[in-house]
C-alpha cells in the first residue's frame, strides 16, 4: 500500500538526494517514527533529518520551554496574589483558573491583541447590564464577576510577563514568542531546508510561521488531502481550500500534495450494535479474522472504552501498540487515590476527625482496592476477610487508628508503615502528600506492568506538587488538595509507551495524523463523539470568538470530518461501527460522517447486530447423602429440630444442606442502621420484661398504666443491648426507635381494649422454651422438636400459643383445609405455630382449648391471627393434631431417606 508518507518521500527525492542540514516537522511525535522508519527503508546511506514535532519545532523557534498544568496553576496563583489586594483562596482560584489559562492560551495561539479582546469582552458585559429605566442592582456575586472580567487584562500581562522572565510558558505563549522569533530564526538557519508534512487545522501563529518559512524558500509543506474533499465544499477541506485562496504563496505554486485515493475500490462495512459492549466485542471478532495486524487501526472514537477494548482483544494478537492519550480521571488506579480522600473526607463530615474515627465503608473500600489487596497477603491467607469478618462482628461503623494497627500487625514493616501512616491525623499538606508518595513507592513493588505505568504518572504529579507546595505554601487544607486533585483530572492524562512498527495499532483518532492503514476499525462513530459535542469551557462567549476569528464547535467539527475522511483515504477494509441503542440522550444516532460517506461512495455494506444470547441450562445443585451426612442429620435430630429446620428444608433441600451439614453462616455485615431482625429482637425482648412480672396473673386495667410507663425504658435498655453502634439515637436509628416504641405502645393499646371489653387474659408464659420427642417407624433413635414460642397466654379459657412477627402477616397466610397437605413452604408460618402448639399440649398434663397463631406488627388492626382449619375454625384438636405430626414425621423420613438427594430449588427466595 503506498502511504501518505512513502509517496510525500519519494517527491521529496526527486528534489534533494541528502537529508544533511534538513528538518522534518510533523504534527505528531509517532508520526516521526513512521517517517523515520520510512527513510531508513528508502535511503542506503547518508545522513537522517532531524525531526521535529510540531510542538518541539515552536519551543525551539521561541527559545521557551513549556511547563505543565500545575507548574501553571501555581505560577499563575502566585501571579494573582500579587495583582490583588484580597486574593481568593487557592481551592477557589483553581475552580476558574484552569479555564482562564485555556483562554489565554487560545487568544495567544490565534496572535489576537489583548488589549483588544479583553476590554471587549469587559465592555460586552458592562452593555448587558446597562439600563435607563433602572440602575443595575450588583449582588455581591455579580460585583466578583465584574471585577474579574475588570482585570484579566491585567492577569494575561502579569502572567504573561512572569512566564517570559523564568523562560517557560503554555503552549499559545510559546507560539506568540514563536511569531515574534521567526524572522531572526529564519536569518540565523538560512542554511537548512524544511519540510512540513500532513498538517491540516492551523493556529494563527502556525498560519504565520508557515507563510514565513514558505517566503524564504527554503521550506516545503505537504499536505495530506483528497481531491474529493479539496475541488468541492466538503468539511474536510475547509482549512486547506482556505489556505490555497488566501495565502500569497500559493498564487503561484500548487498544493503538495493532493492524492486522488478515496475515488479507489473500498470495502466499507457500516455496523449499528446495541450496547458498548456489543460494538467493542464484535470488532474484536473483526480482529481476530485478520490474517495480519501490522497493517491494522483499531481507532477508539470513545477513548473511555480503552478498559473493555483491551479485554475484548482476541487471543491471537500478540503485539498491541496503545497510542492515545488516556485520562487519568478514567484509569483503574484513580479509585484508590479517591478511596483516600474518601476517608477524610467522610470523617470530616460526620465529625469524627478529632476522635481520628474512619467510616468503616470507607475503610473496606480502601482495603478491598486491586491496587492494595496484594499488600494485605500474609502467609498466603488475605488478611481482608479478617479485617472484614472482624469489623462485621463488633459492629463498628467507626474504625479507629488503633483498630487498623491491629488489622495490619501480621505485614511486613514498610508495608505496615505506608498504610498505617495514611491514617494518622493530617497535620499538614506536605504530611498528607508525603503519605501518597510512600504509599505508591510500596504500591509499585506488587503492582504489573501496567499499573506500573498509572502508579509512576501519580508519582510524578503528586511530587510535583510536593516541590511546589514547598515553594509557594498554597496547599493550606486537605480539601484544597482534594479540589485540584479533581481538577487535575479533568486536565492529565496518561500517555502509553509501546512499539509503534509493530502489531495492532490502537489509536485515538487524532493520533491517526500522516499514518495509513490498509485496515480500519472505528469504534462509537457517533453523534456527539464524532463529532465531539460543542460544549466548551471558556470565560469567552461565543460571539466574541466570532468576532476576533478565534475557533468555535464548527472548526472543531471540521478538524474531526479531516481526520476522519483523510483516515479512509488509502484504507482498503473500512469498519465503523456505531451504538444504535438509545439509552442515553443523543444515543443511538449514528454520525453525521457515516450519512455523508453513505452518499460519497456505492456499495457500503450497512447491518445491525445484537449481543449474542446463549440459552444455558440452569444445573441445579444436587447432594447425594453419604453415610457421613446421615451421621451428621442424626446428630442434628438429637439436639433438635426446630421450626425453622423444617422451614428451611421445605423452601430449598440445597440451602438447609448448607446451613445444618455444612453449617456455613452467611457474612454478617455492620447495622449501620437497626436491622429489621433486630428490631424485632428489641420489642421481643422488650414484650418479654414487660410481662415477666405479671406471669399466670390476669390483666387487669390498672396493670396497662405500669406497663405504658416502662415502655421507653425497656426499648431504650433493649436498643442499646442488641445494636453495637454509637449512633444509636440519630438519623434514621431515632425513627427505627420511635418506631419500635409505637409499635410496643400499640400492641399493649390493644390489649387494653381486649381487657376493658371483659375478656379474662392470663399470661402464662413469655419466650417460653418448649421441647419434645416423637418416634417414627424405622428410626432406632427418637427425633426431638424444640422452639421457644414468644408467648402463651389464656383469652377467656382458651389457651393461645403466639409468635410475634414485626413484618406483615395476613389471615390468608394461616389458613390450611387439609394438614395432611402440610408440606409445600407456602405453609412455613403455619407448621411453625402448629409444632408450637403439639410441643406445649406435649409438655402439658391437663391440656385446655389450644389455638395458635400470629401476632404481626404491622397489621395489628387484625389483633391474634389464628390458624384456620376452613369455615373459622380455628380449634386445634387432637385428631387434626396426630394427623399434622403424621405429615412432619414424613418430612423428616424424606430428610434421612438416602434414595432423595438434597436438590436445589430454582426459585425466588421467599421471606421465612
Amino acid at each position: 500500500m503506498q502511504t501518505f508518507i512513502s509517496e510525500t518521500l519519494q517527491t521529496i527525492l526527486t528534489k534533494q538526494k541528502s537529508f544533511e542540514n534538513t528538518i522534518f516537522v510533523l504534527p505528531s511525535q509517532r508520526a516521526g517514527v513512521f517517517v523515520k522508519q520510512a527513510l531508513k527503508e528508502t535511503i542506503d546511506v547518508g545522513f537522517l533529518p532531524t525531526i521535529f514535532n510540531i510542538e518541539q519545532f515552536i519551543e525551539e523557534v521561541s527559545g521557551l520551554h513549556k511547563v505543565d498544568s500545575i507548574q501553571l496553576l501555581f505560577h499563575f496563583y502566585a501571579v494573582y496574589k500579587k495583582v490583588e489586594a484580597e486574593p481568593e483562596e487557592f481551592e477557589s482560584f483553581i475552580s476558574w483558573a484552569f479555564t482562564v489559562v485555556q483562554d489565554f492560551n487560545e487568544v495567544d495561539q490565534h496572535l489576537i491583541n489583548p488589549k483588544e479582546i479583553f476590554p471587549y469582552l469587559r465592555d460586552i458585559q458592562r452593555l448587558k447590564n446597562w439600563s435607563v429605566k433602572k440602575p443595575f442592582e450588583e449582588t455581591k456575586m455579580v460585583k466578583n464577576h465584574f471585577s474579574f472580567l475588570e482585570k484579566l487584562e491585567v492577569y494575561y500581562t502579569e502572567f504573561y510577563t512572569f512566564l517570559l522572565k523564568k523562560q517557560i510558558g503554555y503552549q499559545g505563549l510559546i507560539y506568540r514568542e514563536a511569531s515574534k522569533n521567526i524572522e531572526a530564526y529564519i536569518e540565523k538557519n538560512k542554511h537548512k531546508k524544511y519540510v512540513f508534512m500532513g498538517f491540516n487545522a492551523l493556529n494563527k501563529s502556525e498560519e504565520y510561521l508557515f507563510q514565513e518559512l514558505l517566503s524564504a524558500g527554503n521550506t516545503d509543506v505537504y499536505w495530506d488531502i483528497d481531491s474529493a474533499f479539496l475541488k468541492n465544499k466538503h468539511q474536510a477541506g475547509t482549512f486547506i481550500r482556505k489556505y490555497k485562496s488566501e495565502w500569497k504563496y500559493y498564487i503561484n505554486n500548487p498544493i503538495a500534495t493532493v492524492s486522488s485515493n478515496f475515488e479507489l475500490e473500498k470495502s466499507i462495512e457500516v455496523i449499528g450494535a446495541s450496547k458498548n459492549t456489543t460494538q467493542i466485542k464484535y470488532a474484536g471478532e473483526l480482529i481476530n479474522k485478520l490474517p495480519n495486524h501490522n497493517k491494522t487501526a483499531y481507532v477508539l472514537a470513545d477513548e473511555s472504552l480503552l478498559p473493555i477494548t483491551l479485554n475484548s482483544l482476541p487471543k491471537k494478537v500478540e503485539a498491541v501498540n496503545i497510542t492515545m492519550g488516556y485520562p487519568l480521571k478514567d484509569i483503574p488506579t484513580t479509585s484508590l487515590f479517591f478511596a483516600i480522600f474518601q476517608l477524610f473526607l467522610t470523617q470530616e463530615k460526620l465529625n469524627k476527625t478529632q476522635a481520628a474515627q474512619f467510616y468503616y465503608k470507607d475503610v473496606l473500600q480502601f482495603f478491598k482496592h486491586a491496587s492494595i489487596q496484594p499488600l494485605l497477603i500474609d502467609n498466603g491467607t488475605n488478611l481482608l476477610d479478617k479485617i472484614s469478618l472482624k469489623i462485621a462482628k463488633d459492629n463498628d461503623a467507626f474504625i479507629s487508628k488503633n483498630q487498623i494497627k491491629t488489622f495490619l500487625a501480621p505485614l511486613g514493616k514498610s508495608v505496615k508503615k505506608a498504610i498505617s501512616n495514611l491514617f494518622n491525623p493530617i497535620e499538614n499538606s506536605q504530611d498528607f502528600i508525603n503519605r501518597i508518595l510512600n504509599l505508591i513507592v510500596v504500591l509499585k513493588e506488587k503492582a504489573a506492568p501496567l499499573e506500573k505505568e498509572y502508579l509512576f504518572r501519580f508519582y510524578t504529579i503528586f511530587s510535583q506538587l510536593q516541590t511546589f507546595q514547598n515553594e509557594y505554601n498554597f496547599l493550606k487544607t486537605f480539601k484544597t488538595i482534594h479540589q485540584l486533585f479533581i481538577q487535575l483530572l479533568n486536565t492529565e492524562s496518561i500517555s502509553f509507551k509501546g512499539e509503534p512498527l509493530q502489531g495492532l495499532q490502537l489509536m485515538g483518532m487524532l493520533e491517526t495524523r500522516v499514518l495509513d492503514f490498509e485496515n480500519v476499525i472505528i469504534t462509537s462513530v457517533n453523534e456527539n463523539i464524532l463529532p465531539k459535542n460543542s460544549s466548551q469551557n471558556t470565560f469567552i462567549p461565543f460571539d466574541v470568538k466570532i468576532e476576533f476569528s478565534l475557533p468555535t464547535y464548527r472548526e472543531k467539527d471540521a478538524i474531526f470530518s479531516y481526520h476522519f475522511f483523510r483516515l479512509l483515504q488509502r484504507a482498503k477494509n473500512i469498519y465503523l461501527l456505531y451504538n444504535s441503542e438509545s439509552d442515553t440522550f443523543g444515543g443511538g444516532e449514528k454520525s453525521r460522517f457515516i450519512t455523508q460517506l453513505l452518499h460519497l461512495k456505492d456499495g457500503i455494506k450497512e447491518l445491525q447486530i445484537s449481543p449474542k444470547v446463549t440459552t444455558e441450562k440452569i444445573e441445579l445443585k444436587e447432594i447425594e447423602k453419604t453415610p457421613e451426612i446421615i451421621s451428621v442429620l442424626e446428630d442434628v435430630a438429637k439436639t433438635g429440630f426446630s421450626p425453622s429446620t423444617f422451614a428451611s428444608y421445605l423452601y430449598n433441600p440445597y440451602q438447609f444442606y448448607v446451613q445444618k451439614i455444612v453449617k456455613l453462616k452467611e457474612y454478617k455485615e455492620v447495622e449501620e442502621t437497626v436491622a429489621s431482625n433486630t428490631m424485632g429482637t428489641i420489642i421481643h425482648d422488650t414484650l418479654d420484661a414487660l410481662y415477666q412480672p405479671y406471669i399466670n396473673k390476669f390483666l387487669t386495667l390498672e396493670n396497662f398504666k405500669e406497663l405504658f410507663a416502662k415502655v421507653d425504658d425497656f426499648v431504650t435498655f433493649y436498643f442499646k443491648e442488641h445494636f453495637h453502634n454509637s449512633d444509636l439515637f440519630t438519623g434514621k436509628n431515632k425513627l427505627i426507635f420511635e418506631v419500635s416504641k409505637e409499635y410496643v405502645n400499640r400492641f399493649l393499646e390493644n390489649e387494653k381494649q381486649l381487657v376493658s371489653k371483659n375478656n379474662q387474659l392470663k399470661i402464662i408464659a413469655t419466650e417460653e422454651n418448649l421441647e419434645t420427642t416423637i418416634e417414627i417407624e424405622g428410626f432406632d433413635f427418637p427425633i426431638k422438636i424444640k422452639g421457644q414460642v414468644d408467648r402463651i397466654d389464656e383469652l377467656n379459657g382458651v389457651t393461645r400459643i403466639v409468635d410475634y412477627k414485626t413484618g406483615i402477616v395476613e389471615a390468608k397466610n394461616l389458613k390450611i383445609s387439609d394438614v395432611s397437605d402440610i408440606a409445600d413452604e407456602k405453609y412455613n408460618k403455619v407448621i411453625q405455630v402448629l409444632l408450637y402448639g403439639y410441643m406445649y399440649a406435649k409438655s402439658n398434663s391437663t391440656p385446655t382449648k389450644i389455638e395458635s397463631g400470629i401476632i404481626s406488627f404491622k397489621n395489628l388492626k387484625s389483633g391474634f391471627l389464628k390458624v384456620d382449619f376452613g369455615n373459622k375454625d380455628y380449634e386445634i384438636t387432637p385428631e387434626r393434631m396426630d394427623v399434622f405430626m403424621n405429615s412432619i414425621k414424613e418430612i423428616i423420613k424424606e430428610i434421612f431417606d438416602v434414595s432423595i438427594p438434597f436438590t436445589e430449588k430454582a426459585h425466588e427466595k421467599h421471606s421465612l
